[in-house]
């Protein structure tokens, strides 16, 4: 049987390997810069800690992992008569791969509440697994690069965690709109709609438009019960233009008599403003008022960036979850965090042709072995490059000087070194620059500050 790997995930070949963890480095760096510290979690949780945090679409989409040993064992035999798997599922599974980082982090903050420092900021850069359908930029198991801060309420924290989403991708070189709404808003809309008991229905149908269209979203909405009167209140927002100064003054005439819709507005007013005044580099904030992101833990701010360049759906998202470690028993602590979609972020950058150059592979310098007393003096200069911080290997065989070169030439190595016996009586190397094809004798003490010099 041909080897294969499931659908959703991917191998990364060196080359790849070399441009993602540039993207990691971008972004731990700016993580720092903004003084946010780094975690870990583990890949899977309890399915206690998971489940119910993401709505029913998100619960559908976590990856359980069966018992180990005889699973069936505590299986209820009701649930296993009638096929109910939902019931059956809660006997025969107790741990879930994560669905995200941001659950699993307010579990860390409430387990280790005693060891933090509040308010957090906290950076985390991991995988995480969905059960959804695989297509271009959607996987079912990616990396996320998190940026949190809990135990502060201050809307300053929204304005910063704008400034590093501007940071990052005007570090890689990209245009990007970071669109951006309220939960209360989106509860003030369902409360002068009248359909505050259906409020997450109408978030997730809304949340759509931009994937099925105006029409789309009336048809689910009205499949949910939610009323064409309903609708037509808000069915002016569905193609609303204007710039966000325009959006928020149609949202004050709507709110008149919604108190949590008013208070939605004076906190985007109060991002928007600051922002304004702050500057931003290559990105723009963008008010979208059907934005809703679908998930129950959101409470205040709502981000989604996209791409400007490229259509790839959303590169990043997050916002204000200030009840999320409430369900997991520390109440009064307020959080928001942003995440950026590292694999979409990738094919942005190489549909655009935008990664910095690299080569094939992070060596530097390969030493030619021509036999076992010249391959011993070449490990010997290879532990000093090494030390000094230049990656160097030695071709492993003795074989014919063609097929080494060839080696050299494949992987892109910019420098080979050429060691025999008149070179290992008198210490020194011949250095060969594979793009120019210059060759240079240097004593072992000089082909340090030769390489780093160039």
């Amino acid at each position: 049987m041909k080897p294969s790997i499931p659908k959703g995930t991917r191998d990364f070949s060196p080359e790849q390997m070399l441009k993602r963890n540039f993207l990691f480095s971008v972004m731990r760096e700016c993580f720092q810069a903004f003084g946010y510290d780094p975690i870990e979690t583990p890949s899977f949780e309890k399915s206690e800690t998971l489940m119910g945090k993401y709505g029913d679409e998100g619960d559908r989409l976590i990856f359980k992992i069966l018992n180990s040993g005889d699973y069936l064992a505590k299986a209820d035999e009701l649930a296993l008569t009638n096929r109910d798997s939902k019931a059956l599922t809660k006997n025969i599974s107790e741990r879930a791969l994560r669905y995200d980082l941001t659950v699993p982090f307010a579990r860390y903050v409430v387990q280790h509440r005693n060891d933090i420092t509040f308010p957090f900021k906290r950076s985390q850069i991991q995988p995480v697994w969905r059960a959804d359908r695989p297509q271009k930029g959607r996987f079912r198991e990616f990396f996320q690069c998190d940026a949190d801060i809990v135990g502060s309420d201050s809307l300053w924290s929204e304005v910063e965690l704008v400034q590093l989403y501007d940071t990052v991708f005007t570090k890689l070189g990209l245009k990007t709109a970071i669109r951006i709404n309220n939960r209360k808003i989106l509860s003030g809309l369902a409360e002068v709609s009248g359909v505050e008991d259906k409020l997450i229905d109408f978030t997730v149908a809304l949340d759509k438009l931009d994937k099925i269209g105006k029409d789309g979203v009336t048809k689910e909405m009205l499949e949910k019960d939610i009323s064409q009167e309903a609708i037509d209140i808000i069915s002016p927002l569905l193609d609303f233009e204007g710039d966000n100064q325009d959006k928020l003054n149609v949202l004050k005439s709507m709110f008149t008599n919604s108190e949590i819709g008013q208070k939605g507005v004076e906190e985007l007013e109060f991002i928007l403003n600051s922002t304004d005044k702050l500057g931003l580099g290559s990105a723009t904030l963008e008010v979208d008022l059907t934005l809703a992101r679908g998930l129950n833990y959101y409470t205040g701010a709502i981000f989604e960036v996209i791409s400007k360049e490229v259509k790839l759906g959303s590169i990043g998202g997050g916002g204000r979850y200030d009840n999320l470690t409430e369900i997991f028993g520390l109440k009064d602590v307020s959080g928001v965090g942003i995440s950026f979609g590292l694999d979409r972020i990738y094919l942005v950058l190489e549909e655009l042709d935008r990664f910095p150059k690299m080569n094939k592979t992070s060596t530097e310098v390969l030493f030619i072995n021509f036999g076992e007393m010249e391959a011993l003096f070449c490990q010997k200069v290879l532990k000093d490059l090494r030390l000094a911080g230049i990656s160097s290997e030695l071709y492993p065989d003795a074989a014919k000087m063609k097929k080494q070169m060839g080696y050299a030439d494949k992987k892109e190595i910019p420098w080979v070194i050429l060691v025999g016996e008149n070179e290992m009586n008198s210490n020194e190397v011949k250095l060969k620059n594979m793009q120019s094809g210059d060759q240079v004798t240097l004593s072992t003490n000089e082909l340090i500050d030769h390489l780093k010099g160039n």
